[in-house]
């Protein structure tokens, strides 16, 4: 017994670390990088007269997301009358900012953030409008009609059971004074089987939305109202954070009323360039 406290423990002493030639250097996770920021931009034009009503629509934005408040409603502006020219200098002007949604349902709609947070350029059908506010309006109204019934717990099963109801439970009481419910996947254990049949008991819905800024965020509506798969992604695509959440719209595709506040004086700063 006492030569067991004789001997250092296996692991430990000279010749168990790396040398020089194996390499000191600790091997960290890559973290997020890149992120996108605001760049100012104001388009290029030979003739200020020739583009004098981009201008004005761009003026009346930023008078818009000075008078906007903060919520779900929004304020539209229609451009479809636009020419082919000062409908350029719109969009060069707009640009892309970090969060773009498609809705693929009854109806299909593409939304792209402009690089002012909160102004939002939405294209169905080949027309196209801008909308000021959180979220745009088209969002919200896309929930599924076509709820899944829950699946029979299959083999592998184990937790999925216990998170669904608790989904379920959270989801159907819904309001402006409850505070969003996030289930985080990623610290629950689990088994591939038990994210298959959450997948399947919630079902997909219409709206995917892709927020871009330290790495990506990925958000898609489930047929479940007000239920969103919300998963984070580094810079190296890899799944870092999967989580469900259980709100109107996951706070982190919504944008911050100072940062339309700030766009507004960014918009009138662009508008006043071009003339």
């Amino acid at each position: 017994m006492v030569a067991n406290f004789m001997f250092p423990p296996a692991g430990f002493g000279p010749g168990s670390q790396p040398g020089a030639e194996e390499g000191e250097d600790l091997a960290y996770l890559a973290m997020p990088s890149g992120m996108r920021v605001f760049e100012p931009h104001t388009p290029m034009v030979d003739d200020p007269q020739a583009v004098a009503v981009a201008a004005g629509v761009l003026a009346d934005l930023a008078k818009d997301a000075e008078g906007w408040t903060p919520g779900f409603a929004t304020i539209r502006r229609d451009i479809a009358d636009l020419d082919k020219a000062n409908r350029a200098v719109v969009a060069d002007a707009m640009g892309e900012g970090e969060v773009a949604i498609a809705i693929r349902g009854a109806r299909k709609i593409d939304i792209q953030e402009s690089v002012f947070a909160g102004v939002w350029r939405v294209a169905e059908n080949g027309a196209e409008h801008i909308e000021i506010g959180a979220i745009p309006t088209v969002v919200l109204g896309s929930a599924s009609d076509a709820v899944p019934e829950p699946p029979l717990p299959g083999p592998g099963v184990v937790n999925a059971p216990a998170i669904l109801t608790e989904v379920l439970d959270h989801a159907g009481r819904p309001g402006e004074g409850n505070p969003p419910h996030v289930v985080n996947l990623t610290l629950l254990p689990h088994t591939p089987e038990d994210l298959d049949h959450l997948d399947r008991a919630l079902g997909r819905g219409a709206v995917t939305i892709l927020s871009r800024g330290y790495g990506n965020c990925r958000i898609e509506q489930t047929a479940r109202a007000n239920v969103w798969r919300v998963r984070y992604y580094n810079s190296q695509d890899a799944l870092i954070l999967d989580s469900i959440e259980i709100t109107t719209v996951p706070e982190v595709a919504l944008a911050a009323p100072e940062d339309i506040a700030d766009s507004a004086e960014r918009l009138a700063e662009v508008a006043e360039a071009l003339t």
